[in-house]
């Protein structure tokens, strides 16, 4: 597993690289974002506030939020309402409602057109208005009116005025009785006169507190409620892009290619001779295979990694053909009589290709070396005739251990030992040397002094 980490050049690579393959997965999201439009309806919503007058407790509010929304105000909407098929159960879905501030409820209403979601949400708010003010009242029936405040002040009234009569007959003289007796009127007379100050300085208070204001129609929609189709196919775009993005990061992180020489090579059972340069685009093309999904994978750019970092700057050509010669040096000091080597370089690895072709340019003078391709999914390496060794060339951060050994048992099988590991590395290449630059005889005094750019070897 990688450990390096995620920065938004990582990012920045996968977007430069992997476009085609990003663009047509946005693609296929927003087509999948236009078919769920299509199965969910386009809808509207709109509003109606209703002010609670008076003082009211916050769970005082909830529990209007509750009634708002109750079978029994939906009921009553609908049988109002008189929509061909659709009942209270229907309209349950379609109707909310929340308290605001400032002893506000806002019921909202959503419907198919605008003009039914104006009408549901106002029918719904009337409805709750005169269902609420039923409660309060406790209006269930005529008598239960009957016994209302009103009838309450008649009564006392009659009770006045009876305390008037029952006065004025009492004993007209100086008795205690009599005394006594207009005493105890007065006292009640003056009792009943509290209980209905009282009574009255309340019933403001109740009549203000069970009393509901639409505040106005609700308006009429505009626009779509969200999601829209437009939200829905953008959405579906951008999730299918990220979802990309993050499956690349993934793949990344869980990255387990070999890197280093050290790794390779100990992978392959051999040792690392060197590293030698290979100009970005420079040499033959590529075998490309023939095919349908090949030039899918072309088109999307699947057939070349995207976590390989930018090549960096080379030396020029002379620079170059110094290192590949050095490799050949150490290969006939490393062998102790001399050999021809097989060169085996993994299928599909075109900076390795390109790598061993030099090779053999490079040791021209001494003809030991071929170059074979070998599947790392099947691995097969022929079978030893003239040859007594295996130099195995390859670029870094494109096999995991378990191919490259797959590999090196590949070469066994063969009868051939592997002797040796170069690995290749992609560069930019600087521009030529004028023409005053060291003849070929002179490249090797030229590596005696130092070394080319691109790491040592």
């Amino acid at each position: 597993m990688s450990e390096d980490t995620i920065r938004l050049a990582t990012v920045g690579r996968i977007l430069r690289r992997r476009w085609r393959l990003l663009t047509l997965l946005a693609l296929v999201g927003a087509v999948v974002g236009l078919g769920a439009s299509l199965l969910f309806p386009p809808s509207f919503t709109t509003s109606t506030s209703i002010l609670m007058a008076g003082q009211w407790e916050e769970r005082e509010l909830l529990t209007q939020v509750e009634v708002a929304t109750s079978s029994a105000v939906v009921d009553r909407s609908a049988a109002a309402l008189k929509w061909p098929g659709v009942s209270g159960t229907d309209l349950q879905d379609q109707v909310s409602a929340k308290a605001a501030d400032g002893n506000i409820i806002k019921i909202t209403g959503t419907a198919d057109t605008p003009e039914k979601a104006q009408r549901l949400s106002d029918q719904v708010a009337q409805q709750f208005v005169g269902f609420a003010s039923r409660i309060g009242s406790d209006e269930t029936d005529s008598d239960d009116a009957e016994m209302g405040p009103e009838a309450l002040r008649k009564q006392v009234a009659q009770t006045n005025r009876r305390i008037s009569e029952l006065a004025d007959s009492a004993d007209p003289g100086q008795t205690v009785e009599g005394v006594q007796a207009r005493t105890e009127l007065e006292k009640l007379r003056t009792a009943l006169q509290d209980a209905m100050k009282k009574l009255e300085e309340a019933d403001p208070a109740i009549g203000a507190k069970n009393s509901m204001v639409v505040m106005g129609p609700a308006a009429k929609p505009t626009s779509e409620a969200p999601p829209t189709r437009v939200q829905l196919i953008a959405g579906g775009a951008l999730l299918f892009l990220l979802v990309a993005v993050i499956a690349h990061l993934t793949a990344a992180r869980m990255n387990r290619r070999l890197r280093t020489e050290a790794e390779i090579a100990a992978a392959l059972g051999s040792t690392a001779i060197g590293t030698v340069d290979v100009p970005d685009g420079h040499g033959a093309e590529p075998v490309r295979a023939a095919g349908l999904r090949p030039r899918v994978r072309r088109f999307l750019g699947l057939d070349t990694r995207w976590d390989t970092p930018a090549p960096h700057t080379s030396g020029d050509e002379t620079s170059r053909r110094v290192r590949y010669r050095r490799v050949c040096m150490r290969l006939r000091h490393q062998l102790p009589v001399p050999r021809r080597l097989l060169i085996v370089v993994p299928e599909g690895d075109g900076v390795a290709r390109r790598a061993a072709g030099q090779l053999v340019t490079e040791a021209k003078n001494d003809p030991l070396l071929r170059v074979v391709e070998v599947s790392v999914d099947h691995p097969m390496v022929p079978d030893r005739e003239a040859e007594s060794g295996v130099l195995v060339v390859l670029s870094a951060g494109a096999w995991t251990a378990d191919e490259l050994t797959g590999i090196a048992s590949a070469c066994a099988d063969g009868g051939h030992e592997v002797v040796g590991v170069v690995v290749a590395g992609e560069v930019r290449a600087r521009p030529a040397r004028s023409a005053d630059q060291p003849p070929e005889s002179a490249t090797l005094a030229l590596a005696v002094r130092g070394h080319a750019t691109g790491g040592p070897v």
